[in-house]
């Protein structure tokens, strides 16, 4: 989605940019600046690069370099569970991204998503409130996901540098932890998310994970906008890696990339003519596998096909 919107965008004739972190494997051309202070708390100082991602679809790109924080295995954690720093490394984050807003490349808006950047809206209204630079800049803030918060314990406010009279339950307080999403919530000019229904359910108890006041007491700058497809690249009339291409004009070659799939997955060739369910997503409650599960026992009596899964792991 980060990289859909801005080229959407780009096509609508505005400038954009995005800055993420330069994870492991992350090519990029050059250095932008070879070096940026951002302090983290006390006197504990971090010097990330910044460096050039080029322009690709009309969109520029640029990376906050620190491989001690970034070049990982894994984006947020490990095998044991989330890094132990996460609250160091997006805070480093969140400040050069404002660091590149004030001497690199300045914006009218900046739009950030889900916790990992949340802190810059909070930064923006406390630490560089007197800037004259940035302080105001305004933020849009989306919410992805209402069940991943950033939270830490309150000893993380010295080790990111955060203002400690943020900590309060009108704050990033939470039961007497450090919540990094609802500093996004509560800071924030205006607040997205992916759908009209999402913005509906994450003010319920059900699905506002604790946060449903907070994002009530907002409601007012609260609008669902819903997720969209970039069909230059999801369009079974350009895809290169279907088995054939097909379009709602002539759909012969559905036919070629459902055998493909059952071939793929061992699956007998006289289900041809039966239905196949198949779903990409994570296996948590809420992309909708709980109400999946309600009604397994009744779609094994359908005539569908089905056989042996294979299945492997990849981190996006």
């Amino acid at each position: 989605m980060v990289e859909a919107l801005p080229k959407a965008l780009v096509g609508l004739g505005h400038e954009v940019a995005i800055v993420l972190p330069r994870y492991r494997g992350t090519k990029t051309n050059s250095v932008v600046v070879p070096s940026v202070t951002i302090p983290m708390g006390g006197t504990r100082l971090r010097f990330p690069s910044i460096a050039d991602g080029t322009v690709i679809n009309g969109v520029r790109y640029f990376f906050v370099d620190d491989p001690a924080y970034f070049d990982r295995d894994d984006l947020y954690g490990g095998p044991a569970g989330d890094y132990p720093d996460n609250a160091e490394r997006y805070s480093e984050f969140s400040r050069a991204a404002i660091e590149i807003a004030k001497h690199v490349w300045r914006p009218d808006v900046m739009h950030c998503h889900d916790w990992q950047s949340a802190l810059v809206p909070l930064l923006l209204r406390t630490t560089y409130g007197d800037d004259p630079l940035v302080r105001d800049v305004p933020v849009v803030f989306t919410i992805h996901n209402m069940g991943y918060h950033g939270l830490f314990g309150r000893e993380v406010l010295d080790r990111t540098g955060i203002p400690a009279g943020v900590f309060h339950p009108a704050g990033i307080e939470f039961f007497g932890s450090v919540n990094f999403l609802k500093g996004g919530l509560i800071f924030s000019d205006y607040l997205t998310t992916v759908s009209r229904k999402y913005a509906q359910e994450i003010q319920t108890r059900e699905y506002g994970y604790g946060l449903d006041g907070v994002v009530r007491g907002r409601a007012d700058r609260l609008v669902g906008i819903l997720n969209g497809v970039d069909y230059t690249l999801w369009s079974p009339e350009k895809d290169k890696f279907i088995a054939a291409k097909y379009s709602a004009k002539d759909l012969s070659g559905k036919q070629v990339c459902k055998q493909a799939l059952m071939e793929l997955f061992d699956l007998p060739t006289e289900y041809s003519a039966k239905p196949i369910i198949g779903i990409v997503s994570r296996f948590a409650d809420q992309k909708g596998f709980d109400l999946i599960a309600e009604r397994a026992h009744e779609l094994m009596h359908e005539d569908f096909a089905a056989g042996r899964v294979r299945y492997w792991r990849t981190q996006i």
